[in-house]
């Protein structure tokens, strides 16, 4: 989770910057060309300057819901945000290693999924044992949790 608020106060900082010092450059530049109705680049630097301070809205909100998120509170014993979790894939007897974690650090090459996507879902507040189901685009998947270490344990 660390990793994520820095990720995305970089990406505050740099949009900031962008949007304090380069576009007001860009837009001052484009202003000395006179006719502004006409002024692609005064355009196009105005629109940037929209789709910054919009996606700087988000980021921040983003960071205030993260910092919110209350650790005491995720179970130490289920799966939740943070765990590692081992299911038997009961169909293809096959071992399988997730990572939940939240939508902005998913990566499903890596095992990494949210816990917002489907097998995300099935598994929070499961244990050691449990069988979930998972509607996947290729059917109805079962999977038994044989390993479970959440983020209480890997600190």
């Amino acid at each position: 989770m660390q990793d994520l608020l820095k990720k995305l106060k970089d990406e505050i900082a740099a949009l900031e910057y962008e949007l304090r010092t380069e576009l007001p450059r860009e837009i001052r530049r484009a202003r000395a060309h006179g006719d502004l109705s006409e002024n692609a680049e005064y355009h196009a630097a105005k629109e940037r300057q929209r789709l910054v301070e919009a996606r700087l809205a988000q980021l921040n909100k983003r960071l205030r819901d993260l910092s919110m998120v209350d650790l005491s509170r995720i179970p130490a014993d289920r799966v939740g945000l943070g765990s590692r979790v081992v299911v038997l894939d009961m169909d293809r007897d096959e071992e399988i290693t997730y990572e939940l974690v939240t939508s902005e650090e998913a990566d499903v090459a890596n095992g990494k999924i949210s816990t917002t996507s489907p097998i995300g879902r099935a598994l929070l507040g499961k244990e050691v044992g449990d069988v979930v189901k998972v509607r996947s685009p290729g059917g109805l998947r079962e999977m038994e949790i044989i390993e479970l270490t959440t983020i209480h344990e890997r600190g």
